[in-house]
């Protein structure tokens, strides 16, 4: 699964590897929790430029009642993101890109669970593919603007993801990008690009306690611990 990452790299660093057409204002996070707002990259109305917008992690499906009932997941299975509620619905046509410099999981159990900290091996960024989703109410008068969620796309894990949790965000790397966010793409064409990461593409850091907390998302959730 995903349930904490990192975005802190510089905002010209995001807008020249994800080919925005304007720097983004962004602040360096380093422990990104569920409900907070998360950066994902879409394409634009003219369905060729990309832009960065930000949108609730935590996904409601356009059909439901109320946006603060019922589960609101965080994570879409890559085996079930085409098929099932509440995902197959915007998977042919509204899907993203969360940009991110690593992630958190946690090793061992309950008490005693050990978090690390998954990043590039050789640095940069990485791109985790989400699918998103725009609610609003249905009852008149709608006045209010939608509400923007999203899920990131979870997959087998990888070394050397797979010794600490069997479930990893789905990275896609840069020559699938477009593929993905190509609004003419029929789902056939876009499951094969939900393949497993290549191994190696990550390095494992344990890091302290710090991170545990969500009111705390400062460079201190990076502190390695030998």
């Amino acid at each position: 699964m995903c349930g904490r990452f990192t975005l802190f790299a510089p905002a010209a660093e995001v807008a020249t590897l994800f080919g925005l057409s304007e720097v983004p204002d962004l602040t360096p996070r380093y422990n990104v929790a569920p409900s907070q707002p998360i950066a994902a990259v879409g394409l634009r109305p003219d369905g060729k430029t990309r832009g960065l917008s930000m949108l609730q992690w935590g996904f409601v499906p356009w059909w439901a009642t109320d946006p603060n009932a019922g589960p609101r997941p965080i994570n879409a299975p890559a085996e079930e993101v085409a098929l099932r509620p509440p995902f197959k619905d915007s998977f042919p046509y509204r899907r993203c890109l969360i940009p991110a410099t690593g992630f958190y999981e946690w090793a061992g159990e309950t008490e005693a669970r050990v978090p690390y900290h998954f990043r590039p091996r050789d640095g940069g960024l990485l791109a985790f593919a989400g699918v998103w989703d725009a609610w609003q109410s249905r009852r008149p008068p709608v006045i209010d603007p939608p509400v923007l969620t999203s899920a990131i796309v979870t997959t087998v894990s990888v070394e050397p993801v797979r010794g600490v949790h069997d479930r990893m965000p789905m990275i896609l790397p840069p020559d699938r990008w477009a593929a993905w966010l190509d609004p003419s793409a029929a789902v056939i064409d876009l499951l094969p690009l939900l393949a497993p990461p290549v191994e190696g593409l990550l390095e494992a850091m344990r890091v302290g306690s710090a991170v545990n907390n969500v009111a705390i998302d400062g460079p201190e959730c990076l502190t390695p611990v030998a």
